[in-house]
């Protein structure tokens, strides 16, 4: 029996532009998304756009109730800057009585929610000015951040600034799966470093604020780099691959510094970021309270045999390595590896002071689902059930050795738009049928997880 502490967390993550849709209803100004979208369409799975995702903006309070029927006691979410300040300067009437309504809900129905700002969703007027690139990026969300604790203080207890800050960055600049798409390692390190800054100086704005029993954190993925051997060479392509893409943010917003490793790497390449007098004291004094980790998969790596310097992509810096021993999930062409959340709690435990954190994204994308539904329309995916009980078998191990993990959030709640994937994975506890108005069905593991929470422990021998 895997038991977990009193008043953990059991919930679901999404976002706004994944979940929502309503993208240009309401004063709702355009995102990179939805202009992408209207320049590309054919780059999105199945001409599967943004305007209407899982229309949660029409469906909350029904889903909210949905978010009851599992069990679900917390809901991380985001706002979209784009709604709230639709031009960057006037709050929009209409964004601010939608979200106090639908946290409001939440809150009602026992469900506490944890409300992101930022997840991908850039304004395309910021975009036209530099987007991260450009230091006014800074401010510009600074600004927006503060508009949000002040419109919503009074109800969320619990911020963040970024989803995955390192996803946007390689997605927009090295991998061309956001916009803009394109290819240049010193923007990213660049757009890193402004995105790094955005999430101090919203720190800082909240800090100002003082608003009672509230507390602000940051969303990070995480994708611990195991090395093929323990040759010096491999090692050392583990302790880049893990500074570039782990600590350059968990150092700087737990510990209050940027790693000395990770500058000197970047120096070596000839990729170190413009920098503003001030910077260093901004981000020592600004510590997050809690950490939210996104985890799915580890990251395999080993020496790169032809090194180039200065590099021009990450890949110039270590290799990957196929794990011979590994287990996949194909739909993702993602390595399951559960045993990568024990060494994150440990990490935590051991580097970051044991920081209060909790697992703010897990799951399973499976395509095609529909072939696993019965009779009576509900989808059978024991494999999303048997993904989630291996890696909380994992998480509650290293709780017991002392982590201060505080929860665990699935990704999702019901079945949602994945940028240019569209619809083509799945993962809520509740199905969407995007031909009959979005209709939610609950999965089995939807019934699995109510009584998961309702009981606060499962057997899990057959994990042993």
């Amino acid at each position: 029996m895997k038991t977990f502490p009193e008043n953990f967390l059991w919930g679901a993550a999404t976002s706004a532009p994944q979940s929502k849709g309503a993208s240009r209803i309401d004063g709702k100004s355009d995102s990179t998304w939805d202009k992408w979208f209207e320049m590309a369409p054919e780059r999105f799975n199945d001409n599967q756009g943004p305007q209407i995702t899982s229309d949660m903006y029409h469906q909350y309070k029904e889903d909210v109730q949905r978010m009851k029927a599992i069990g679900m006691n917390s809901f991380r979410t985001s706002i979209s800057w784009t709604r709230l300040l639709p031009d960057g300067q006037h709050l929009n009437p209409k964004a601010v009585a939608f979200y106090r309504d639908y946290f409001q809900e939440l809150k009602a129905n026992g469900i506490e929610p944890i409300i992101n700002l930022f997840h991908f969703d850039m304004p395309w007027w910021l975009m036209e000015k530099g987007v991260w690139e450009s230091r006014e990026s800074v401010d510009t969300f600074a600004c927006y951040a503060k508009t949000a604790f002040q419109a919503f203080g009074d109800l969320v207890q619990n911020w963040t600034t970024f989803n995955e800050p390192m996803v946007h960055i390689e997605c927009s600049y090295l991998q061309g799966y956001h916009y803009p798409a394109i290819h240049d390692f010193k923007k990213a390190v660049q757009a890193g470093y402004h995105t790094l800054m955005a999430h101090i100086k919203a720190v800082s704005e909240f800090r100002k604020l003082q608003i009672e029993n509230a507390k602000i954190g940051i969303l990070l993925n995480i994708s611990p780099a195991y090395a093929k051997s323990d040759a010096p060479e491999d090692l050392r392509a583990k302790e880049i691959a893990d500074h570039l893409n782990i600590f350059s943010f968990l150092d700087t917003t737990v510990l209050g510094q940027v790693p000395a490793f990770l500058i000197d790497i970047l120096a070596e390449n000839q990729l170190l970021p413009e920098t503003v007098a001030g910077d260093k004291a901004l981000i020592a004094n600004n510590p997050v309270d809690f950490v939210g980790m996104n985890y799915y998969q580890p990251f395999r790596v080993q020496a790169k045999l032809d090194s180039k310097q200065p590099a021009e992509d990450p890949s110039d810096l270590y290799a990957s390595y196929v794990w011979p021993n590994r287990r996949m999930n194909e739909y993702r062409g993602w390595e399951i590896y559960p045993e990568a959340l024990y060494d994150v709690a440990m990490l935590m435990k051991t580097k970051y002071h044991n920081i209060p954190w909790f697992v703010s994204e897990n799951g399973m994308g499976v395509a095609d689902e529909a072939r696993f539904a019965d009779k009576t329309g509900m989808i059978q995916d024991d494999y999303r059930i048997a993904f989630m009980q291996e890696h909380l078998v994992q998480l509650q191990r290293g709780i017991e050795a002392g982590s201060h993990c505080f929860g665990y959030h699935a990704w999702t709640f019901a079945d949602c738009w994945s940028w240019l994937n569209g619809y083509r994975n799945r993962y809520g506890f509740y199905s969407v049928d995007l031909a009959d108005h979005q209709k939610r069905t609950v999965k089995k593991s939807g019934l699995w997880f109510k009584t998961l929470t309702e009981n606060n422990w499962f057997e899990a021998t057959e994990f042993e």
